[in-house]
């Protein structure tokens, strides 16, 4: 049996084969575009990812597939022909933050944290599902109609690949619209938000028998990236963490049972339901900026190879003043400031280029470990934190990682832990047990200045969210 695991991610879509011995051999890799039309808007082509997603399954040929999104990410679209009616409204859009910021002050965001276990904040899909009902053209007419589609990518390209209108309970659980003990759609939720409960997609499993597609083979496995890594890499009891670097750094505890904060900071989520079983569930953090800040400053001409950034001659740009605060686009957890932004605190005459990207790594790594602290305040780990993703891979930030973390990391082996989780998931829906241990080297942290360290870099943050609260009243 052919097992796929397509990974449509935020920057490309790519899928990969399971060998024999569950492991992944790549076969073709597209990317896509993003366009950033205002202030905060990011957006991209729905079919365009679809039509990678249709290259890749035409090169791969499989019988059974698995298939990841990009979770927050939404769009609307017309029933009667599978057409957009609007771009995608990526998660790292913020254009709907006043909305949420106006719903927090009248008192809504204790309703969605109860039910949703979200805080308000633009990045779930919510308020951008309400927005395309005020905004967009034709919206509330093809709504009246009875022909108005609303969801998250995975229902559009489910939709549209294998004829059933649904979406899985994790990605659903991203959208501030379902509630988290039942599985279900939330009919206040989506009235406060304005989103129509009847243009939502179904919610089912994120494993079993989920369709066919156009090729005949079966769809087996569908679910956001960042659970399908979850379980890519091995975190199969409750406690076990992982962080993925990514576009973002994104960090998840398997919990089993529901966890529900106080107040928000890391976030309960579903992490996976196999048919016919329970929901299981996780806590959730994100940075918002991990890969995407290394890659502006790149732009900025603060370096050209990448190998220029993995080593640096001079202490910890910490440790000598200069810190950068990644707030690209917001604080995410456990801060949740959307009006906070990016800044380098500390720079003098003598700071150079390698000094700027060297407190750049330290700052995702100082964000990092901000939501591991702020999550296990809440869920003791179990054994070491596995980390994957491209900046996994660069020798100096997973040093610095380990040293402010406070805790052993576990580099794997496996740079594919969307893919890996997805084709695993995909195969045991198929009666096909293809899981492989993964298997990597663990990294201890050698420094003695975590708590200084973690102390400076408090007081940048804090002066970068006190500067965007200031410039947000004005």
């Amino acid at each position: 049996m052919r097992i796929a695991a397509i990974d449509q991610g935020t920057t490309s879509t790519r899928v990969l084969i399971l060998d024999k011995d569950g492991g992944l051999e790549p076969v073709l890799s597209l990317s896509h575009g993003q366009t950033y039309p205002a202030a905060g808007h990011v957006e991209q082509n729905a079919e365009e990812l679809l039509a990678n997603i249709r290259h890749c399954l035409e090169a791969a040929a499989p019988d059974v597939v698995g298939l990841t999104n990009q979770g927050e990410s939404c769009l609307a679209w017309d029933a009667r022909d599978g057409r957009p009616i609007c771009p995608v409204i990526s998660w790292q859009d913020d254009r709907t933050a006043e909305v949420t910021a106006k719903l927090d002050r009248t008192g809504a965001g204790a309703l969605v944290m109860a039910r949703a276990g979200l805080p308000l904040d633009p990045y779930f899909s919510a308020s951008k599902l309400g927005w395309i009902l005020r905004h967009v053209p034709g919206a509330p007419e093809l709504a009246a109609e009875g022909h108005l589609r609303l969801g998250t990518t995975d229902a559009f390209f489910r939709d549209r690949l294998t004829g059933r209108f649904e979406t899985d309970v994790a990605t659903a659980s991203r959208t501030s619209l379902m509630a988290l003990e039942s599985g279900t759609w939330d009919a206040d939720l989506c009235a406060l938000f304005g989103v129509p409960m009847e243009c939502l997609p179904r919610i089912g499993p994120t494993s079993g028998d989920l369709g066919t597609l156009p090729s005949g083979a079966r769809l087996a496995a569908s679910i956001v990236d960042q659970q399908a890594a979850l379980y890519g890499h091995g975190c199969h009891r409750p406690g076990m963490a992982k962080v993925t670097f990514g576009t973002g750094a994104f960090v998840q505890c398997l919990t089993g049972a529901l966890v529900r904060p106080e107040r928000a900071g890391p976030l309960p989520t579903v992490a996976w339901q196999k048919a016919g079983e329970p929901i299981t569930y996780a806590l959730d953090g994100g940075v918002y900026a991990a890969a995407s800040a290394v890659n502006w400053a790149r732009e900025l001409g603060l370096f050209g190879e990448f190998a220029e950034i993995s080593a640096f001659a001079a202490p910890p740009a910490i440790d000598r003043g200069i810190a950068f605060v990644p707030a690209l686009a917001g604080l995410g957890c456990p801060h949740w400031s959307r009006s906070a932004r990016g800044a380098w605190l500390g720079l003098e005459l003598a700071t150079g280029k390698a000094d700027m990207m060297q407190a750049l790594l330290e700052g995702v790594a100082l964000r990092t470990a901000e939501v591991l602290a702020a999550m296990e305040h809440l869920h003791p780990f179990e054994g070491a934190v596995s980390v994957d993703g491209g900046l996994s891979r660069n020798g100096y930030f997973v040093q610095f990682l380990a040293e402010v973390a406070g805790h052993t990391l576990f580099l794997s082996d496996e740079t594919e832990q969307t893919a890996a989780g997805v084709a695993w998931m995909a195969a045991e829906a198929s009666s096909d047990a293809r899981f492989r241990k993964p298997t990597g080297r663990p990294l201890r942290g050698e420094g003695t200045d975590r708590a200084r360290r973690l102390s400076r870099f408090n007081m940048a943050r804090q002066a970068v969210a006190t500067f965007g609260d200031a410039i947000g009243e004005t």
